[in-house]
C-alpha cells in the first residue's frame, strides 16, 4: 500500500511517502521543509498568518508528489502548536478541505505512541528504551520495551519556544544560556520527577534536532540519511558542539555543513534540550535514527 504522511510541526513540515507491506516500510519520497508553524504561539496563543501560509505553500509542493505516486492513504498528523493554538481546529479544517489529507491533531497519548512506533522499528531487543522527539514547542519523552510503551509524557520545552525565550542575541550571551538550561531542567524536573524508576537503559533521538546533530558531526555535505540512522551522539560530543554553535553568529551557524540553513536559527536551545534529557535520565548517549513519527504514522495507517 502507498502511503503518504505529512507531519505538520512547529518547526517543520516534512512528508513520507512510502510502500508499507507486512509492517515494512520502504521509502519512496521523503521531503522537510522548516515552516516555522508555531513562531509567536508561545507568546500569542493563535498561529500567525505568514506561518500559516508558508506551510500551505509546502502542502501544495507536497501534493504534486502525493499524485504522482497514487497514494491510497493520505494522512496529515499536528502536533503541539496546533494542539496549544486557539485557531488550531480552524488550520487544521483548511488542511483537511484543501488538500485531502486526513488531518489530526494527535493527543500526547496518540503521538506518543506513533513516534514510539516510528523509533523502535526494527529494534526488536528487550532494552528499555527512552525516545526522545525534540520539536519546535514540545519535547516528547516516551519510554517502554519493544512495542510496549510504558510511560510518556509531553513537555512544554521545544526549540522554537526556547529559543523566543531565552536566546535574543548573536550569538547567545553565557547568561542567556543559563537561563535557558535552568528553565529547561525546570520543565524536566517538574514532567518526570523520577526518571530512574522508568529504567531507561538507552535512549534513541529522533526528528530534526537529532538528526542535525548527527549530521554536523559527521559532517554530511549532502546529507545522507543513511549515514544519519544509526548514529551516537555522546555527551561529551554534544557538548562540543553546543560549544561551537553557540560561539559564532547566527550567519556563521548557517554555513557550518551538515546543519540546513533553516535550523541554525534553533539549533542552539535544540542541543541544549537534548543534552539535557539525557542527564536527566542518567544516560551518556543517544543512538540518532530517521525513523520517527512519520514512520509510525505510515505503519498505523497502513494497518488502520
Amino acid at each position: 500500500m502507498h502511503v503518504a504522511v505529512v507531519d505538520i510541526g512547529s518547526n517543520s513540515t516534512r512528508l513520507l511517502v512510502a510502500d508499507v507491506r507486512d509492517g515494512t516500510v520502504t521509502e519512496l519520497d521523503r521531503r522537510t521543509a522548516v515552516t516555522r508553524l508555531g513562531e509567536g504561539v508561545d507568546a500569542r496563543g493563535r498561529l500567525g498568518d505568514s506561518p500559516q501560509q508558508r506551510v500551505f505553500v509546502t502542502l501544495e509542493e507536497y501534493a504534486e508528489a502525493i499524485e504522482r505516486h497514487r497514494c491510497e492513504r493520505r494522512v496529515a498528523v499536528m502536533t503541539s502548536a496546533v494542539r496549544d493554538a486557539a485557531n488550531g481546529a480552524e488550520f487544521a479544517a483548511v488542511v483537511r478541505e484543501r488538500f485531502g489529507l486526513d488531518a489530526r491533531t494527535l493527543t500526547g497519548d496518540e503521538e506518543a505512541r506513533l513516534t514510539y512506533l516510528g523509533a523502535t522499528a526494527g529494534r526488536d531487543d528487550e532494552t528499555p528504551r527512552l525516545v526522545i522527539d525534540i520539536g519546535g514547542g514540545s519535547t516528547e519523552l516516551v519510554a517502554g520495551v519493544r512495542d510496549r510503551v510504558r510511560f510518556h509524557v509531553s513537555t512544554q520545552a521545544g526549540v522554537v519556544r526556547h529559543t523566543e525565550r531565552h536566546l535574543a542575541s548573536d550569538p547567545p550571551r553565557p547568561e542567556e544560556l543559563e537561563a535557558l538550561t535552568a528553565d529547561v531542567r525546570g520543565v524536566l524536573a517538574a514532567a518526570v520527577p523520577a526518571p530512574a524508576s522508568l529504567g531507561a537503559r538507552a535512549a534513541v533521538a529522533v526528528a530534526g534536532t537529532a538528526t542535525s546533530c548527527a549530521a554536523i558531526d559527521l559532517e554530511l555535505d549532502p546529507y545522507d540519511p543513511a549515514q544519519v540512522e544509526g548514529h551516537v551522539m555522546s555527551l561529551d560530543r554534544l557538548g562540543a558542539l553546543l560549544s561551537r554553535l553557540s560561539s559564532v553568529p547566527l550567519a556563521e551557524r548557517r554555513t557550518i555543513p551538515g546543519l540546513h540553513p533553516d535550523r541554525a536559527p534553533t539549533i542552539v536551545a535544540g542541543v541544549v534540550i537534548l543534552a539535557l534529557v539525557l542527564r536527566h535520565f542518567g544516560l551518556d548517549a543517544t543512538e540518532v535514527s530517521e525513523h520517527d513519527i512519520l514512520w509510525g504514522a505510515a505503519l498505523d495507517a497502513a494497518a488502520g
